[in-house]
């Protein structure tokens, strides 16, 4: 673990800085004493992938067989003269 003092910190910034981007948890001092700790933010876990409903089944499972598939209405479509 680095230390720094906030002489430093306020003059080299940059310097601390890339310290803490680096993965290195930095100390900040003042006369002597410990003050301030300033750790780089904690790795982020990215969230499951949501699972999508099965539209499909729940309008079978409403309206039986009564839904017609969706390419059944584009062929009526093209189909008209019109």
């Amino acid at each position: 673990m680095k230390t720094a003092t906030v002489r430093q910190l306020r003059h080299q910034f940059g310097t601390v800085l890339n310290w803490v981007e680096a993965g290195e948890p930095v100390e900040i001092s003042k006369r002597g004493k410990i003050i301030a700790l300033l750790t780089p933010p904690p790795a982020r876990v990215p969230p499951p992938p949501r699972k999508r409903p099965d539209f499909a089944a729940r309008l079978k499972r409403i309206y039986g067989d009564q839904v017609l598939p969706g390419d059944v209405i584009v062929e009526e479509r093209e189909s008209r003269p019109y």
